[in-house]
């Protein structure tokens, strides 16, 4: 899993905080403004989730618990012992996973446009609202029409076509395994209990998201 990190992360006495990107792009991709804005008070880490970016594995597993439990090995690589997590999306139900399962390292959770897990359920009434039939047809666009319905998701500035061309040269990769993440991340309702978390759960929504509404994120905060 590769990782955006502080040049010197053993003895670092600024507080900790690990950004995890959506299904869209990769770490950098996604969060480098915010960087940007935060490293000279906070000690960043950003990996690129698995199959993005530069991270990748031999391992069969795609599911949401195998991506927390990889960021968990890696930030303990980097010798990372307490942090705030903060995930966009999918990177949120990884974010909310790494918190279930690493109590000990997750001070906080910033939740933004997510929901702790994806499960049937939620899947059906997201998709029926968008107009697809699976999120592959959504979240792995093909041509130029498909990009701009990805990002017609969420409310962004228009975009030139030439940006969205050469998304669709660079940001696709591995798409087979990205595929059987999409298949993985969605779970029987009968598989899910929501945990009691010990940390600090902050939910950040837009009243015009169109994949996860305010009503739906209440829903898990009530």
């Amino acid at each position: 899993m590769n990782f955006w990190s502080p040049t010197q992360t053993q003895n670092n006495k600024k507080p900790a905080v690990i950004f995890l990107h959506g299904f869209f792009g990769d770490g950098m991709m996604m969060w480098q403004l915010q960087v940007l804005a935060l490293v000279r008070k906070y000690a960043i880490y950003v990996p690129d989730l698995l199959f993005f970016g530069n991270s990748a594995t031999g391992d069969s597993r795609r599911t949401v618990d195998f991506q927390a439990e990889c960021v968990a090995k890696g930030v303990a690589a980097l010798g990372l012992q307490r942090c705030t997590v903060v995930g966009f999306s999918y990177g949120g139900m990884v974010a909310f996973k790494l918190a279930e399962l690493q109590p000990e390292l997750v001070e906080s959770v910033v939740a933004t446009c997510t929901v702790p897990a994806m499960t049937e359920s939620i899947s059906k009434e997201c998709l029926k609202k968008l107009g697809f039939p699976t999120w592959s047809e959504l979240l792995l666009p093909n041509s130029v029409s498909g990009m701009k319905k990805v990002v017609g998701s969420h409310r962004f500035p228009r975009i030139p076509n030439r940006v969205f061309k050469d998304g669709l040269e660079v940001m696709f990769d591995y798409r087979k395994e990205r595929a059987e993440l999409l298949e993985a991340f969605v779970i029987p309702d009968k598989d899910f209990t929501l945990p009691e978390y010990s940390q600090k759960i902050h939910l950040v929504c837009g009243e015009d998201d169109n994949i996860f509404s305010v009503g739906k994120v209440k829903e898990f905060k009530e």
